[in-house]
């Protein structure tokens, strides 16, 4: 992508209003707009971003064995009256249509999986299914203040799983888990993020958060240093040890985080509500037995950009980054232009994903820029490379850079990339 082309600008500032972090750099970098409080336009290297997240849930949830459907925002009223969640839902947006028929936007996606399912499944022999989707939600949050990490129109990923027994429900929470550990590990949160007991809330008595070290978190939890299980603080007071190996909650260790993701065994909450049964190997009837995992993708780019950045901008890992190089020409001479542009092809060609910045600014406006931007690599060409027939390169995330030949680029980027 060449940046001349790019409607979108960077900016120096951004208003006083904005102030979350991630909300800050993202809007500086042009990856979002704001166009009301917890409401944003995702732009064209913000939708990037976006869309690497997504693949890579998407590509893992299929790995345990998830099947991917779009279930509609907008909901009859009917089906939250069906589970009590019509008056009791605080967050709903409510409307109505023109034949006066009630409808909320989609919050969560409980009341209309539960009935679909029950279309499908009518014996254990068509248990268990894993179904999710990855769909805009709509939240009347009272709180919309923290960019990313807190808004009224958001991506959620939601999965939810259908089983015969509370053994299977168990086994397979365990590998949901696992699961999320490898998308933290493919984001580059893993070793800040934690699993974490929480209250359940509507759903059950406990539940578990995935919960990311982040000094403007707005969670705070405590972290046992033996076992690496956090505790939130919503339930830290009715627990005196750790339930994993016993240490005291004295010994505990307390941060703040940002909760990126949770999980939840909702038992027969919702088939009750519905009637969805099944027969089971004995031909008895049977409530069937729900679990359901959330993963905001919006969140985790907030959430990266929050916890991955230094005073010049945001230092994007590799598997999100919009582009992995950031090509920037420093010379208005042509001939260097022409080099630039053969080298941009070249890249492109051999399959790296490249930013190039052909644009007619100043060299402290290029370099601030892509600072800003993050990409994982930055490639230099200017008149002082073109003396010694090299390009400087160097890594967002290292203030060393190093020349290297023309001519072994495309090798040397292949081995790192």
């Amino acid at each position: 992508m060449k940046q001349s082309l790019l409607f979108t600008k960077t900016k120096r500032e951004v208003s006083e209003e904005e102030k979350s972090l991630n909300a800050q750099l993202l809007i500086r970098g042009g990856f979002i707009d704001k166009l009301a409080a917890g409401i944003y336009t995702f732009l064209p290297l913000g939708l990037r971003v976006l869309r690497k997240i997504e693949n890579i849930i998407r590509e893992e949830m299929n790995a345990i064995y998830g099947q991917e459907i779009l279930m509609p925002a907008l909901t009859p009223k009917e089906i939250w009256e069906t589970t009590k969640r019509w008056e009791n839902f605080d967050a709903l947006f409510k409307l109505k249509g023109i034949d006066s028929k009630e409808y909320a936007l989609g919050a969560t996606h409980e009341e209309v999986i539960t009935p679909l399912m029950q279309k499908f499944v009518f014996s254990y022999k068509d248990l268990p299914q894993y179904i999710y989707q990855i769909q805009t939600k709509f939240r009347n949050e009272a709180r919309a203040k923290s960019g990313l990490l807190r808004g009224r129109e958001f991506s959620m990923k939601d999965l939810y799983s259908f089983h015969a027994d509370e053994k299977d429900l168990n086994n397979y929470y365990e590998k949901v888990i696992a699961a999320y550990f490898k998308i933290f590990e493919r984001f580059g949160l893993k070793e800040i993020t934690y699993l974490s007991l929480a209250t359940g809330g509507a759903f059950s008595k406990f539940s578990h958060e995935f919960q990311t070290l982040a000094q403007s978190g707005e969670d705070t939890i405590y972290i046992c240093p033996k076992c690496k299980i956090a505790y939130n603080k919503e339930i830290i007071n009715i627990i005196t040890k750790c339930e994993t190996c016993q240490l005291t909650l004295k010994d505990f260790k307390e941060a703040k985080a940002i909760e990126t993701a949770n999980i939840f065994k909702l038992g027969t909450r919702f088939s009750s509500s519905f009637g969805f049964k099944f027969i089971d190997k004995a031909g008895e009837e049977k409530d069937v037995i729900m679990g359901c995992y959330g993963l905001g993708p919006s969140r985790i780019m907030g959430t990266v950009a929050e916890v991955n950045n230094d005073k010049k901008g945001i230092i994007w890992p590799q598997s999100i980054a919009p582009y992995q190089i950031h090509l920037v020409l420093l010379s208005p001479q042509k001939a260097l232009a022409k080099k630039a542009e053969g080298l941009y092809n070249e890249l492109i060609k051999a399959g790296f994903e490249v930013l190039y910045d052909d644009r007619e600014e100043s060299a402290g406006i290029k370099l601030n820029d892509s600072d800003l931007i993050g990409l994982p690599w930055r490639i230099i060409i200017s008149d002082k490379t073109d003396k010694v027939q090299s390009v400087e390169i160097k890594r967002r995330n290292s203030e060393k850079s190093e020349l290297i030949k023309t001519d072994k680029l495309i090798n040397f980027l292949k081995k790192q990339l």
